[in-house]
């Protein structure tokens, strides 16, 4: 009877084999350099798109600077100054407010029609009268602050001399 039993336990140990050859033949299996060409190739993928998005982001931050400058103040009358303003930035930038001495002023532009707001084109170099609210006194020092649709400044101080 042991060797029965074990007659029968060997025909399944083969049966078992056998189908265990038939499943490894038929099994439909990625190869190791295959699957490593798909993992390389992914990889690839993934870096492209985070170094455009990285790309986007340098772009949106620094592309577009504004560099805006004072090259020149002079004085018109006991309550105006004429400005000019440079921009050497990468765009247009856009004057919103004056202050003189933190005190808010208002600008006209060149044909000295009150105006909201400034641009000054990349490259170019603009004119515009700042009104300050109160008189100038001869010998005292102002400051004048430009600010930019974007928050950024452009500062100088100037002494009143007298004048017009």
């Amino acid at each position: 009877m042991k060797n029965r039993k074990y007659l029968t336990d060997t025909r399944s140990v083969e049966k078992a084999k056998m189908d265990h050859k038939k499943f490894r033949k038929n099994a439909k299996a990625l190869s190791p350099v295959i699957a490593t060409i798909i993992l390389i190739a992914v990889t690839v993928a993934v870096s492209v798109v985070v170094a455009a998005w990285m790309g986007a982001l340098t772009i949106g931050f620094m592309g577009n600077a504004e560099q805006v400058s004072i090259t020149n103040a002079q004085y018109v009358n006991s309550t105006a100054v004429t400005v000019s303003v440079q921009n050497t930035g990468s765009g247009t930038v856009t004057i919103t407010n004056a202050y003189v001495d933190g005190n808010p002023a208002t600008f006209k532009g060149v044909n000295n029609l009150g105006v909201v707001s400034a641009s000054v084109v990349k490259g170019t170099t603009s004119t515009f009268t700042i009104k300050s609210a109160t008189a100038f006194t001869i010998t005292a020092q102002y400051t004048l602050k430009l600010l930019t649709a974007k928050g950024n400044t452009a500062t100088t101080t100037y002494t009143y001399t007298g004048g017009s």
